[in-house]
């Protein structure tokens, strides 16, 4: 199973990707290579999958690929790739997407694509929107390899009850192969690995999961490849979020006899392929790959290489080589630089030290420090005149006269992007993003925000952690002890003895994380023990706070439900509750 990382629109880098995995895989002995969802266009392409051209170049480009396996030796070598098809027959129903577009896996062999069969079961919540893009498909496909029958389904196939899965069980196949695209969110792999051992319990066969690697815009794709054999029991599992070839004997029944005359079975066509009826010989089989090429990732570990990955790929797939980022001393941007030069090394990330009325000096000397701990490239642009130039032009007090700072260094920041072709990351965070507290046009400014989906108690969490990580191996931790450990800045903009002062972080973040991740309305969270006054504030300032997140970069999605896609509501609302 090949678990590559593919880029949306880059058909031809997506091919030159799998022909070279597929002849690592031959090379080695391979009897057969499996590809993620949707690798021939990458995913997920959103509204490119209504262009019928774009549609077009998917199916072509699979053709192509089909020939081009053929004329470099590996003809022989059978190939299942995912790709976007088209429904043939009659065109698109009332209430269907134009053009018919299909979520598809084809197998290629002897230079032509053999078989073509539509993933069935469209996600419709969280992050998916498959009704507004495909039509669903209503065949099982299954490939005769060496005696040994194999169906093959396309991700959520398998997360449903009944549906493929099942009619892969009346097959009578000897394993089901599913191609992936599943983002990340905490905690997923476990499920995931549940679900897959339920699944081959439940058929009485192997289950092999191939997903894709890397960052798609606010989707970032763990990998964690795995094959699980009949009883459920895990055989061999890839690393998360890097590509990797995952090879694997599997001693598999051979086909059921008179199995190829079911035609259909639970709504489903059968399409079959045969590569050989003709069972291997006995040959020594290769040690599964039970243990990655890294140790496994904590908790944690996972989510902070989440970050990492998804800055990188946001970066390299969009056609850029450095970061900007501005760098105040505080927990967020000092998180925020680290996860950077992770991603891009230190020298591509350009620190912005821009102090102004506002700043503290013990906060500079911090950043100063971080700059010097990560060898980042640093750049010093004081806002003093800048804010004097606001100050001159419109008289302001209170919390607005505080954001006057923050969107002169916004300003800045954007401008030395657009004339140095750097692009630029936001450092707010979740816990921000959510009441409101950051600044249109400042702190929000940017092109990525990495901790988009991190509550602050988890910006902390992370900083510990990867100086904790430094720690372990001997290195200085990037993250200077005062930043880590300094009271957040930041306050409601009003105090006044109908509004509640701000609670410490533990708390609010308990409570946006209710009312934000599970949807608990104020009687509910009330009833959990949240003061009712801090309640009935938070909700307001979520709830009105609508129209900034609309304006703030995308970020990668980390949690159940991000601010972003997982959470639509209207701008314009009078609803509280």
């Amino acid at each position: 199973m090949a678990q590559t990382n593919p880029t949306v629109g880059d058909l031809e880098g997506n091919c030159d990707s799998v022909l070279a995995h597929a002849r690592l895989a031959s090379d080695a002995g391979a009897h057969l290579v499996v590809f993620p969802e949707m690798v021939v266009t990458g995913y997920s392409v959103e509204d490119l999958a209504l262009r019928d051209a774009f549609v077009s170049a998917s199916v072509k480009a699979t053709h192509a690929l089909a020939e081009r396996l053929s004329a470099e030796g590996l003809g022989h070598f059978p190939v299942v790739v995912g790709f976007l098809s088209r429904r043939e027959g009659p065109g698109a129903r009332f209430g269907q997407p134009s053009g018919t577009p299909q979520d598809s896996l084809a197998v290629l062999h002897h230079g032509r694509v053999r078989l073509v069969s539509a993933k069935h079961h469209l996600p419709n919540y969280g992050v998916f929107d498959e009704f507004r893009y495909f039509v669903s498909g209503d065949t099982l496909p299954v490939l005769r390899l060496h005696g040994v029958d194999i169906a093959f389904a396309i991700c959520e196939d398998l997360w449903q009850d009944g549906g493929p899965v099942a009619a892969a069980a009346e097959t009578g196949a000897g394993m089901l192969i599913t191609l992936n695209g599943s983002p990340y969110e905490r905690h997923k792999d476990d499920v995931r690995l549940a679900l897959c051992q339920r699944r081959a319990r439940e058929i009485g066969a192997a289950i092999g999961y191939v997903n894709m690697t890397g960052g798609q815009d606010d989707l970032v794709f763990d990998g964690d490849s795995l094959i699980v054999d009949a009883d459920g029991d895990l055989v061999a599992r890839a690393a998360q979020f890097d590509e990797e070839l995952l090879i694997t004997d599997m001693r598999l029944p051979e086909a059921r006899a008179g199995s190829d005359r079911l035609e259909r079975t639970g709504g489903f066509r059968i399409v079959r392929y045969t590569v050989s009826d003709q069972p291997l010989a006995p040959y020594e089989a290769r040690r599964p790959v039970l243990t990655p090429r890294r140790d496994p990732l904590s908790d944690l570990g996972e989510v902070y290489t989440a970050l990492v990955t998804a800055v990188r790929d946001h970066v390299r797939k969009n056609g850029f080589t450095s970061v900007m980022v501005g760098v105040s001393g505080g927990v967020d941007s000092a998180l925020t630089a680290t996860v950077a030069a992770d991603a891009v090394g230190a020298a591509n990330v350009h620190a912005l030290l821009m102090p102004g009325p506002d700043t503290d000096d013990g906060a500079l000397g911090d950043a100063e420090d971080l700059i010097k701990r990560l060898g980042l490239t640093r750049r010093l642009y004081p806002v003093h005149q800048l804010v004097d130039a606001l100050e001159s032009a419109v008289t302001l007090e209170g919390p607005r006269r505080r954001d006057r700072s923050t969107q002169a260094r916004g300003a800045l920041v954007m401008a030395l992007s657009r004339e140095e072709g750097h692009l630029v990351l936001a450092t707010g965070n979740k816990s921000e993003l959510a009441t409101g507290m950051c600044v249109h046009h400042g702190d929000g400014v940017g092109a990525y925000a990495p901790l988009k989906d991190c509550w602050k108690t988890l910006v902390w969490e992370l900083a510990h952690w990867r100086n904790a990580h430094d720690a372990k191996e001997g290195r200085i931790p990037p993250i200077p002890g005062r930043s880590v450990s300094r009271d957040p800045i930041g306050a409601w903009d009003t105090v006044t003895p109908q509004v509640p002062p701000p609670p410490a972080y533990e708390v609010l973040d308990a409570l946006l994380d209710a009312y934000i991740g599970t949807d608990q309305g104020a009687a509910a969270l009330v009833a959990a023990g949240f003061d009712p006054d801090l309640v009935r504030h938070v909700i307001r300032l979520v709830d009105r706070a609508e129209h900034k997140r609309r304006h703030y970069p995308p970020g990668p999605k980390i949690t159940r439900r991000n601010l972003g896609r997982d959470r639509r509501l209207p701008i314009t609302n009078r609803w509280l509750a």
